[in-house]
C-alpha cells in the first residue's frame, strides 16, 4: 500500500478564528491553542509527517521553528510536540530528513551523520533519511556523464551524500529496533541514481528515498524509478521525496513506491493562482476550483504599494472590499444573485489589479476570464458537497482566498480531499 507524508511546516490554524472580523480568537496562543490538520480534521488526511531538520532549525542553522518551540521539541520529541500520539493513530509514520533544499547552497550540509542519528532519536522518529546534498543537474535522455565528466560541485555532492549515508548506517544502529534508517539518492542521471541506490543497498539500507526529483518532469521520474527498479532486489523499499506532481499516482504505483511526501495539497490553497480548492469528481478524478481574491485592503502589500504610488485611494478601496464580502456571503446565503455576487467582487478586482499600461481591450478580457472562473466556483456552490470540517463551519468562507488562517484552512481541506482520492486508489488496486 502506497502511503502518503505530509511534510510539515507549522502548518495549524486558529479553531476559533473570526471570519468577520478577520481576526484570531481572544487569547490566543501561538501553536498551543491552534490545531494541526490531524487535529482539525476528524481523520488524519495522511499517513504519517516528515519533519524536515532544516525546517526546526538549531543554533547553527536557524529554521522556522522559534526557540521555545525548538527547545520544546527537542525536550518533548516530535509526537508530542506535534500532537501526533501512537494510540490514537495508530500505524502511523513519523519520517525525518535534514532538508536539502534550505541549506542547497552551501558547500556542504551543515548536519552530520552522528548529529542527524541523535536528532532522529530525540524525536522519536519511526524513520529517518541521511543527510543528503541536493543535485540540481539531471542530463537529457540519451545522455549520460561518467563521475570524472561532472563539475567538481556536483561530482562532491554525489560523494558527500553516498559518504553520510555510510557513516548514518553505523550511527542508526544506536537508535533502536523501531528506527528505521533511509538512504538518500542523489544523482544526475537515472544512470547515476541507480549506481547510488546499488551502493546504499551494499551498505545495508533496505529503504531508500529519492531526492531532486522536485524540478523534474514526469517524464524524466519515470526514467529514474524504471532505472532503479531494473537494478535494485523487488524487497528494496522506495521513497519519492518531495514529490508535488500528485496527478500522476498511477506512475508510482507502476514501480512499486511505498511512500511518498509532499506538501503540495496545502500549499496550492495559496500559491496556486487558479486550481486552489480541490475537489472529487463523480468518476473519482481530482478537479480544481478558483479561490475568490478578496484581500484585505489595508493590509494587502500590493494595494498598499499602489496607495503609496497615490494610484488607489485605500478609502474607496475598503469600501469595494467590503462589498465584496457581502455581495459573496449574501449570493451563498441565497438573498442575492449569482450576478449581484459576482459585481461586487469584479469591482473590487479591477481596482486591485488595475494596469495603467494594459490596453482597454486586454484589461476586458482579462476580467472576463477571471469572471468566469469565478462564477462557476460560486455557481457550483462546491463548499455545499463536502463534509470536511472546513467545508461543514466555514461554509463560502473556504473558497474565499483572502488570510493565512481561511487560506490554510482551504489547504487542510484540499488534504481532506487527496487523502480521500488516495484511499479509493488504493482500494481499486487490491
Amino acid at each position: 500500500m502506497m502511503r502518503f507524508i505530509f511534510a510539515d511546516s507549522l502548518d495549524t490554524v486558529d479553531p476559533a478564528y473570526d471570519f468577520v472580523a478577520d481576526r484570531n480568537g481572544v487569547g490566543r496562543t501561538v501553536h498551543r491553542d491552534d490545531e494541526y490538520p490531524h487535529e482539525f480534521l476528524d481523520q488524519a488526511p495522511y499517513d504519517g509527517i516528515l519533519v524536515s531538520r532544516g525546517i526546526v532549525g538549531d543554533a547553527r542553522s536557524p529554521g522556522k521553528y522559534s526557540e521555545a518551540q525548538l527547545m520544546r521539541f527537542r525536550r518533548e520529541g516530535a509526537r508530542r510536540f506535534l500532537r501526533y500520539p501512537v494510540d490514537r493513530f495508530p500505524g502511523s509514520l513519523l519520517m525525518g530528513d535534514c532538508g536539502a533544499y534550505t541549506y542547497r547552497n552551501l558547500p556542504e550540509p551543515p548536519y552530520g551523520a552522528i548529529d542527524t542519528a541523535e536528532f532522529y532519536a530525540d524525536g522519536g522518529f519511526t524513520h529517518g533519511c541521511s543527510p543528503d546534498h541536493l543535485i540540481f543537474d539531471f542530463d537529457d535522455e540519451g545522455i549520460s556523464r561518467t563521475l570524472k565528466e561532472l563539475p567538481a560541485d556536483v561530482r562532491q555532492r554525489y560523494e558527500i551524500t553516498l559518504e553520510n549515508a555510510a557513516e548514518f548506517k553505523k550511527a542508526s544502529k544506536g537508535i533502536g529496533s523501531g528506527f528505521t534508517p533511509m538512504g538518500v539518492i542523489q544523482g544526475w542521471s537515472s544512470e547515476s541514481m541507480a549506481q547510488a541506490a546499488q551502493n546504499l543497498v551494499k551498505m545495508g539500507y533496505d529503504y531508500l528515498a529519492i531526492g531532486g526529483t522536485v524540478p523534474l518532469k514526469i517524464a524524466q521520474i519515470r526514467r529514474v524509478l524504471h532505472a532503479l527498479r531494473d537494478s535494485l532486489p523487488t524487497r528494496i523499499r522506495l521513497h519519492l521525496l518531495g514529490f508535488g506532481k500528485i496527478e500522476e499516482l498511477a506512475v508510482l504505483e507502476e514501480y512499486g513506491v511505498t511512500s511518498f511526501d509532499t506538501t503540495s495539497p496545502l500549499l496550492r490553497a495559496f500559491k496556486d493562482a487558479r486550481k486552489n480548492y480541490w475537489v472529487r469528481t463523480s468518476k473519482g478524478e481530482l478537479s480544481y476550483y478558483t479561490a475568490i481574491r478578496i484581500p484585505q485592503a489595508t493590509e494587502n502589500n500590493k494595494l498598499k504599494h499602489k496607495a503609496l504610488e497615490g494610484t488607489l485611494n485605500q478609502e474607496n478601496a475598503r469600501r469595494l472590499e467590503d462589498a465584496a464580502l457581502s455581495g459573496v456571503r449574501a449570493y451563498a446565503a441565497g438573498s442575492a444573485s449569482l450576478d449581484q455576487g459576482l459585481d461586487a467582487v469584479m469591482d473590487y478586482w479591477a481596482v486591485l489589479n488595475w494596469d495603467e499600461e494594459a490596453s482597454p481591450s486586454r484589461r476586458a478580457d482579462s476580467a472576463a476570464r477571471q469572471r468566469k472562473a469565478y462564477a462557476l466556483t460560486l455557481s457550483d456552490r462546491p463548499w455545499e458537497r463536502c463534509s470536511c470540517r472546513v467545508c461543514r463551519e466555514s461554509g463560502v468562507e473556504a473558497v474565499i482566498f483572502r488570510t493565512s488562517n481561511r487560506n490554510k484552512r482551504r489547504g487542510i481541506h484540499n488534504l481532506h480531499v487527496f487523502h480521500t482520492h488516495l484511499s479509493e486508489f488504493r482500494q481499486e488496486r487490491v
